[in-house]
């Protein structure tokens, strides 16, 4: 072995008095201190270094001869030494002192040392030597650094990936390879309606899985476990999952599994489904009511086209059996063309309804007789009551006044508030009553004067829990297919508009709605029309009768010859325009669809030559669907008939046209 001391050992203070170097004690201290994995070294009272092992040379990489016999100062750098100022006075005192710290060392940089510095000397005299051991901590602190910066980052890891699971929308749910729950977040609290702490360790499947799925449940858990391929593993899958209420749902999970210090987790990620299928249901029933109303329309339209070329002959046969009833006049045969005539006319009414219905126009209103609109609705629904043995009463109150409503509106309420009463009335089995009562309401002070309307039916009535809902669009009662849901919203819309109220009764059996609407203002009782002989008044009028189809022609020429018109018939536009070349006329009655000249080019040849008797043209037309017929009448301000008319409507219009201005 070397000599890396080169020290003579009575030179090291206090050596002697400790009694090593007895017997040749020298050679063992030196190997004793050699050996030991510790800087050791020995400062002099003037704190040169005096003596170094082994493991000091090779930590600092110095020679014997470069430090031996140095201040130590020199030896650690001034930075270190400083450090050891506030040591130096402690060991004064002659106690030994430990520490430990980083310190930055000449040739060596920022090391973290541990040390114990030993004070020499006899007793009671100052210290003639001091011993240093020092352990180089430096690279179990650095590890411990490491150790410490990975378990913060695994810390925030976690903390992060819990604030994700804690904080996420959808439910994650983690169980272990035996299928007990380790880990449910709070969507999952909130979705299954059950606490982490109360599913922890229970099995999954009796915590969220239906009990008819869980077998198929624990038979795919033994597959996978047996060594089985995995089914559901990274799929989107929808399933029933169960509620701690005992209620299912549906929902949408994703399944993966995880590998965590050699144990196997599985973690489900779900979706609450319930809102989106009710939301498809919804759009669903919304798009068969869409196609429901397409079919309605469809079948709307095909009845108004109907009835449209019905108009040309069912206003012959209104027109020639008021003639005839005329003729019987006190015969035995004047009661038969007077239910011709009626018959007729209630032909009318319904060929009108179905017009108004179809009709796609604003809002017209006008003052209308509530008690006509009820007639109208019912005489539409008269075979469809008889047929079902429904009872119809009538319980309309005489001499009502006029409303200031849109005759089509309204009329559309009295006809939903119909059928509902009859689909209603389908379940009963024995007698069916349907009675439909007008009135006027007692004046009150707050309000101006109202009708009512009262639909009362002997059905099973609407529960009340569903007393509000019934107003709401798109709800119904009825059996799939029968209705739509939207009868009673736009029913209640519509009387809403007019400033009235349309609302369920309370009651015992059945079912009564009562519609209040109010008057434009006071109006006395309307007056009965006028009897053919009050509109004999016109003179010597000369009228020019003016339409392509000749028994349309001859009724109106036959009707107001009856009254006492002069009248000129003309078959066509163009034969129109040469009789007003000849001779005068005081009004014109046109048919507005005519082959040739139509009653709109007629019109305008007139203006050209006579705008006074371009004024005075009435057109009377079947042709109410064409919006360019509507446009028509409002451009020219001319007056209008719709067929089919009676008798007293064309020549009340007539009356009205000669005593307009001239």
């Amino acid at each position: 072995m070397t000599e890396p001391l080169h020290l003579r050992p009575e030179t090291i203070p206090g050596v002697g008095e400790l009694g090593l170097l007895g017997g040749g004690g020298l050679p063992l201290l030196r190997a004793l201190l050699d050996a030991i994995p510790a800087r050791v070294v020995v400062l002099d009272a003037c704190e040169c270094l005096v003596y170094a092992n082994d493991e000091f040379f090779a930590f600092t990489g110095l020679h014997p001869k470069q430090v031996l016999g140095q201040a130590i100062g020199r030896v650690i750098g001034p930075d270190a030494y400083a450090g050891y100022a506030p040591l130096r006075e402690r060991l004064k005192l002659g106690a030994p002192v430990s520490w430990e710290g980083w310190v930055t060392l000449a040739g060596r940089g920022r090391r973290y040392m541990r040390e114990q510095l030993i004070p020499c000397g006899p007793a009671h005299a100052p210290m003639d030597a001091t011993i240093v051991i020092s352990l180089d901590w430096t690279a179990l602190k650095q590890r411990e650094a490491e150790l410490s910066a990975k378990v913060q980052e695994l810390e925030t890891t976690e903390a992060l990936k819990s604030s994700i699971v804690d904080h996420a929308l959808a439910a994650i749910v983690s169980t272990d390879a035996a299928g007990r729950v380790v880990e449910f977040n709070p969507a999952a609290e909130t979705m299954f309606g059950v606490s982490r702490e109360q599913t922890l360790g229970r099995p999954v499947a009796e915590v969220i899985i239906p009990m008819q799925h869980r077998q198929a449940h624990e038979a795919g858990m033994r597959r996978v476990t047996e060594g089985g391929a995995p089914r559901l593993l990274g799929r989107r899958v929808e399933m029933t999952a169960l509620r701690a209420n005992g209620g299912e749902f549906p929902v949408e999970m994703v399944l993966w599994r995880t590998m965590v210090g050699g144990q196997t987790f599985y973690t489900a990620s779900m979706f609450d489904l319930t809102e989106r299928r009710d939301a498809q249901a919804e759009i669903e029933r919304q798009r068969d009511a869409l196609r429901q109303n397409e079919k309605l329309t469809a079948m709307g339209s095909l009845l108004a086209g109907v009835a449209h070329e019905l108009n040309n002959p069912l206003a012959i046969v209104m027109g020639r059996a008021s003639l005839l009833e005329e003729k019987l006049v006190n015969t035995p045969a004047a009661a038969d063309a007077l239910r011709i005539r009626e018959a007729a006319e209630r032909c009318g009414r319904i060929v009108r309804a179905f017009l108004n219905m179809a009709r796609q126009r604003p809002s017209l209103r006008s003052p209308v007789l509530l008690n006509d609109l009820v007639q109208a609705a019912t005489d539409m629904l008269q075979y469809a009551l008889r047929s079902h043995d429904i009872t119809l009463q009538l319980e309309l109150t005489p001499g009502l006044p006029e409303i200031h409503a849109d005759p089509d509106q309204v009329g559309q309420i009295v006809l939903n508030l119909l059928v509902n009463a009859q689909q209603a009335l389908m379940a009963v089995d024995g007698v069916r009553r349907l009675s439909v009562g007008t009135g006027l309401e007692q004046r009150r002070s707050d309000r101006e004067p109202r009708l009512w309307l009262r639909v009362r039916d002997n059905g099973a009535g609407v529960p009340p829990e569903l007393r509000e809902q019934i107003f709401a669009p798109f709800f119904t009662t009825k059996a799939e297919g029968v209705g739509t849901g939207m009868g009673l919203a736009v029913s209640r819309s519509i009387a809403q508009s007019h400033g009235g109220s349309l609302l369920l009764e309370e009651g015992p059996g059945g079912a009564s709605f009562r519609l209040s609407l109010p008057l434009s203002g006071e109006a006395g009782p309307p007056s009965a029309a006028a009897p053919l002989d009050a509109l004999d008044s016109a003179g010597a009028a000369r009228l020019l009768v003016v339409d392509d189809e000749g028994q349309i022609a001859e009724l109106m020429r036959d009707f107001l010859c009856s009254a006492g018109y002069e009248v000129a018939v003309a078959e066509s536009g163009s034969v129109a325009l040469a009789m007003l070349g000849e001779t005068r006329f005081d009004a014109i009655v046109s048919d507005l669809r005519m082959p040739d000249i139509d009653g709109a080019a007629l019109w305008r040849a007139v203006r050209q030559h006579d705008p006074a008797l371009a004024r005075r043209m009435l057109f009377v037309t079947g042709d109410t669907l064409s919006p360019s017929a509507r446009v028509f009448l409002d451009q020219s301000r001319c007056a209008g008939l719709d067929k089919p008319f009676t008798k007293a409507e064309l020549l009340r219009a007539v009356q009205e046209l000669l005593a307009g201005p001239a």
